[in-house]
C-alpha cells in the first residue's frame, strides 16, 4: 500500500495527500479519531488489474451486515407468516429486502464519503442532549438484538444437545471472547468466519427446501403483493413484524464503519469507486439474506401450512414437527444447526456495532471483552428470569418483545442517515440525487408509519 491508501494503525490524523469532501472535511478536525481505528484502512485495495481483484478486496462488509437480516429475531416472524398464510407474505420479505439494500447503500456512502460512521456523524451534527438520547435508543436496540441472540443460541443448544435453556443462556456468555479472538487474527479472518457461517445457514435451508418441494408457481405468486395483506388485520400485523425484524437499526451504524476498513484512496474519485464496490458488495450479500428469510417462510408454508399446522410460530415447535412432516430425519437437525450458526454470527456483528456506537457517540473506549461481557450480561439476566418463571413460552414472548424494541429505535437511525446523505454541505458531490433522496425519505416514512402501527397494536390492540 502507498501513502495515499493507508492510515496509521492507531488512528489520528489523515495521511499526507488525503483530500477532504465538503462540510465535515474528513479527518480535518483536531482529535478526530477514525471509526474502528485499530482496523481502519487496514485491508489493501489493488490499484489496476482485473476488476475481479478489486471486487474481492471489497467483499466482506456486506456479508457482515447481512447477518442482522437473518438473525434469530427474524425466524419467529417468518415461521408465523409461512405457517398461517402460506406464501402470501413473501412479497413483504422482498419489499423489506429492497428497503434494506437502499438503506445499507446509504450507510456505506456516508462512511466512505465523510470518514465518519453514523454515530460519529450524529455526534458532530446534533446537540449533546439529542446525541445522548440517540445513543440511549441505539444501546437499547443493541441490547434487544443481543437478547434475541441469547434466546436463539440457547434454543439451538437445547435442540441440538438437550441443554436446558437457562444453561444455554449462561453458555452464551463464553462467546464474549469470540470477537476478541477473531479480531486479533485480523479483520479479514473475522469476515471469513462470518461468511462461512452464512454458507452453513444457506446450505441447511437449501436442503430443507429441496425436501419440502414447494410448488414453484405458488412460490412465485407469493412474491407478487396482494391487497389482502393490508385488508387482513392478522396478516398485516405479521407483515409489519417482518419489516420491523428485517431492517435492523444497528446495521446502519455497523456498515457505515466497517466499509472504512478498506484502504481505498481518500480522494473524490477514490471514494466514488469505493462507494460503487461497497454498494455492489452489500446488495449481493443482502440477496443471500433474502434467500434465507424467504426459505424460512417457504419451508414453514410448505411444511406446516399445507399440513394444517397453521399455529406454528415458535422455533421449538418448528423443530419438533419438521422431520416428521418432511419425512427427512435430518431436517430438524439442519434447522437447529442453522439457528446456532445464526446466533453465533449475530453475536459478532452486534458486538462490533456496540463498540462503534459507544465510541462514536461518547468517544468512550472499552476493551472488547469488557464491552461484550457487559452487553451480554444485560441480555442474559432477563432470559434466565423469564425462563425460570414462565418456561419456554415466556422466552418466545421475550423474543417478540426484542423485535418491538428494535422497531422503536429504527426511525432514530434511518432519519438521520437519510438527512446526512442528502445534505450537500456535508457530503459535497457525493450527496445522493434528489430522486434517490425522495425514495429514501419515502422508505423512511413507510418504516415510521409501519412501526408506529406495530407498537400501537402490540401495546393497545
Amino acid at each position: 500500500m502507498d501513502a495515499l491508501t493507508r492510515r496509521h494503525p492507531g488512528g489520528g490524523d489523515p495521511v499526507p495527500g488525503q483530500e477532504a469532501t465538503a462540510g465535515w472535511r474528513p479527518g480535518a478536525e483536531v482529535g478526530h479519531r477514525p471509526s474502528l481505528s485499530e482496523v481502519n484502512a487496514s485491508i489493501a485495495i489493488p490499484r489496476g488489474g482485473h476488476w475481479l481483484r478489486r471486487f474481492l478486496a471489497f467483499l466482506g462488509p456486506g456479508y457482515m451486515v447481512s447477518v442482522g437480516y437473518m438473525d434469530p429475531g427474524n425466524w419467529a416472524t417468518d415461521l408465523a407468516g409461512g405457517s398461517q398464510f402460506g406464501y402470501t407474505l413473501l412479497s413483504v420479505i422482498l419489499l423489506s429486502n429492497v428497503m434494506a439494500i437502499l438503506l445499507q447503500a446509504l450507510a456505506a456512502r456516508l462512511g466512505i464519503a465523510t470518514d465518519r460512521d453514523l454515530a460519529q456523524a450524529c455526534r458532530d451534527s446534533y446537540s449533546r442532549p439529542v446525541g445522548f438520547l440517540l445513543w440511549i435508543a441505539c444501546e437499547a436496540a443493541i441490547i434487544a438484538c443481543d437478547l434475541a441472540e441469547v434466546i436463539g443460541t440457547a434454543i439451538a443448544l437445547q435442540l441440538l444437545f438437550g441443554i436446558p435453556l437457562i444453561g444455554g443462556a449462561l453458555i452464551t456468555a463464553l462467546d464474549a471472547f469470540l470477537l476478541l479472538l477473531l479480531m486479533n487474527k485480523g479483520f479479514r479472518f473475522l469476515e471469513a468466519f462470518v461468511i462461512a457461517l452464512l454458507i452453513v445457514i444457506a446450505v441447511c435451508f437449501a436442503v430443507q427446501i429441496a425436501a419440502a418441494a414447494p410448488p414453484v408457481a405458488a412460490v412465485l405468486k407469493g412474491f407478487v403483493p396482494s391487497p389482502e395483506i393490508v385488508t387482513h388485520p392478522a396478516m398485516l400485523y405479521i407483515a409489519i413484524g417482518i419489516i420491523g425484524a428485517t431492517v435492523m437499526p444497528h446495521n446502519l451504524y455497523l456498515h457505515s464503519s466497517i466499509v472504512q476498513t478498506r484502504a481505498y484512496e481518500r480522494t473524490p474519485e477514490g471514494r466514488r469507486d469505493a462507494i460503487r464496490w461497497a454498494t455492489l458488495d452489500s446488495s449481493i450479500a443482502l440477496m443471500l439474506a433474502l434467500f434465507v428469510n424467504a426459505a424460512i417462510l417457504i419451508v414453514a408454508a410448505a411444511t406446516f401450512h399445507q399440513s394444517g399446522h397453521a399455529d406454528v410460530a415458535e422455533i421449538g415447535d418448528a423443530h419438533r414437527l419438521l422431520s416428521p412432516l418432511l419425512g427427512l430425519g435430518i431436517a430438524s437437525t439442519l434447522f437447529a444447526i442453522a439457528l446456532l450458526a445464526s446466533g453465533l454470527n449475530s453475536t459478532v456483528t452486534a458486538t462490533l456495532a456496540g463498540q462503534i456506537v459507544m465510541e462514536g457517540f461518547l468517544r468512550l473506549r472499552l476493551p472488547s471483552w469488557a464491552r461484550r461481557l457487559i452487553t451480554r450480561a444485560i441480555a442474559i439476566v432477563p432470559v434466565i428470569a423469564v425462563t425460570w418463571f414462565y418456561g419456554e413460552r415466556g422466552t418466545a414472548q421475550l423474543l417478540i418483545l426484542s423485535q418491538v424494541i428494535l422497531s422503536m429505535q429504527l426511525p432514530f437511525a434511518v432519519i438521520p442517515l437519510v438527512q446526512f446523505v442528502s445534505d450537500r454541505r456535508k457530503m459535497g458531490d457525493l450527496a445522493i440525487s434528489r430522486r434517490t433522496a425522495a425514495l429514501a425519505w419515502l422508505i423512511a416514512g413507510v418504516i415510521v408509519v409501519l412501526n408506529v402501527k406495530l407498537l400501537y397494536d402490540t401495546f393497545v390492540g
